[in-house]
């Protein structure tokens, strides 16, 4: 599709109309109602917390589980209509608390809307219907739609025709990965607001602010934080999985799911903490001096300092060491053992067992203290593509220093 779009961009230009701006639940340019009295408030995205205070100070009206309430302007609509048929008394129960905690002072009257009345939980339902409805009918149009036309968040691809394409690139290209495009739904607004947060220099997962683009980059890369922040309820109205069951989101809903596989994953633990629709499974970690590997990281850096007495967070700590010093020891040892040399001396041996049998013998497991030895930009380059160990190393500290400079400026070249 990137390659269409640019045939696209070289040759006519292709018209088109613009894009009807599809509706978002609640109508936010109608005004929420009190249901004793005239007065309206504004809708704010379904954050009423004005029309619930005034219910609750001004006519002692609560409302049970209001954060289950899909649409509030629409359910208080319905109960003012409703209130002018019979007053509040008959429709719901009434509780009577003392002003005054010695039972002393007069008794106040409040009023409880809650789902335990059958009237109030079929309008809950039927608000939920109608507006799953909805967002399955905005999702239908956005599945259909070959008029979009956006550029990647990453780089300067641009794709033009069904949105998946750029999902897709997003997630074989960059690694970034928001589930699957068929479903999500207001996909633009969706787009809109993860632009903004990468343009306010903000990262998607953990939303720690930085000070350029290129420390967010490097940041999101180290980190492995290309995905959104789960936690943030912000993204919840861009998935399907959240409009289908009243008062149910998609945690919910997941933990359900993970209930009922609960016998099967005792049986088959590979299967615990799979993030592979996020991250691409890695490889498992390789010893820096043998064959030995783990899918853990943290058995084969147990291991190393076991069998070759190699403590790779002491030797951390000792040198300081930020994540792209850590990226330059494992390279560099990675290197030696390849070619046959020791790690700390440089001496030449015929194979692999000898030169570990030296290292053995001479306590030469550790790296030299001369950094110039290791601390080199050809070092930022992995002896083997696919090592995992990479990929699991950490930084303590989250400044920038002048190696990512010096990395970038490497990486480019």
């Amino acid at each position: 599709m990137a390659d269409r779009g640019s045939q696209l961009q070289q040759g006519i230009k292709v018209l088109t109309f613009p894009e009807k701006s599809l509706p978002e639940f609640p109508e936010l340019d109608l005004k929420v109602p009190c249901i004793f009295c005239e007065k309206e408030f504004p809708n704010t995205s379904g954050k009423n917390d004005a029309v619930l205070h005034h219910m609750l100070i001004e006519h002692q009206l609560v409302i049970g589980d209001v954060g289950q309430v899909c649409d509030l302007r629409r359910y208080l609509c319905y109960w003012k209509t409703r209130l002018k048929e019979k007053p509040i008394t008959e429709v719901c129960p009434v509780i009577n608390i003392n002003s005054k905690p010695d039972d002393i002072g007069p008794k106040i009257q409040y009023f409880l809307l809650c789902d335990s009345l059958p009237e109030d939980r079929n309008l809950r339902e039927d608000l939920q219907r109608q507006r799953l409805e909805d967002v399955l009918e905005c999702q239908q149009r956005e599945r259909s739609d070959t008029h979009f036309s956006r550029g990647c968040l990453f780089c300067k691809q641009h794709f033009e025709g069904n949105r998946s394409s750029l999902f897709t690139h997003m997630a074989s290209d960059h690694g970034f990965n928001v589930g699957l495009p068929d479903n999500l739904v207001n996909v633009n607004e969706f787009l809109d607001t993860l632009e903004t947060k990468l343009t306010n220099l903000q990262c998607l997962f953990c939303e720690k602010l930085f000070k350029d683009r290129t420390a967010l980059k490097d940041h999101m890369r180290k980190k492995q934080h290309k995905k959104i922040n789960p936690k943030n309820k912000e993204y919840d109205r861009f998935y399907v999985i959240n409009y289908l069951e009243l008062g149910k989101t998609w945690e919910d809903i997941q933990n359900e799911i993970e209930e009922e596989e609960d016998v099967d994953s005792k049986t088959d633990k590979s299967d615990e903490d799979d993030w592979s629709d996020w991250k691409g499974d890695l490889p498992p970690c390789v010893c820096l001096f043998c064959e030995s590997s783990s899918p853990a990281t943290n058995e084969i850096l147990q291991h190393m300092k076991e069998e070759h007495l190699f403590d790779f967070y002491t030797i951390k700590s000792s040198f300081g060491l930020d994540f792209y010093h850590q990226v330059k020891i494992v390279n560099y040892i990675r290197r030696q053992v390849y070619k046959n040399n020791c790690i700390k001396c440089q001496e030449n041996f015929q194979d692999k067992v000898t030169v570990l049998e030296h290292m053995k013998k001479a306590q030469h497991f550790s790296v030299p203290e001369d950094r110039t030895v290791w601390d080199q930009p050809q070092y930022y380059f992995p002896t083997y593509e696919n090592d995992a160990l990479l990929c699991s190393l950490e930084d303590d500290e989250e400044d920038e220093t002048e190696d990512r400079d010096d990395f970038a400026q490497n990486t480019d070249a």
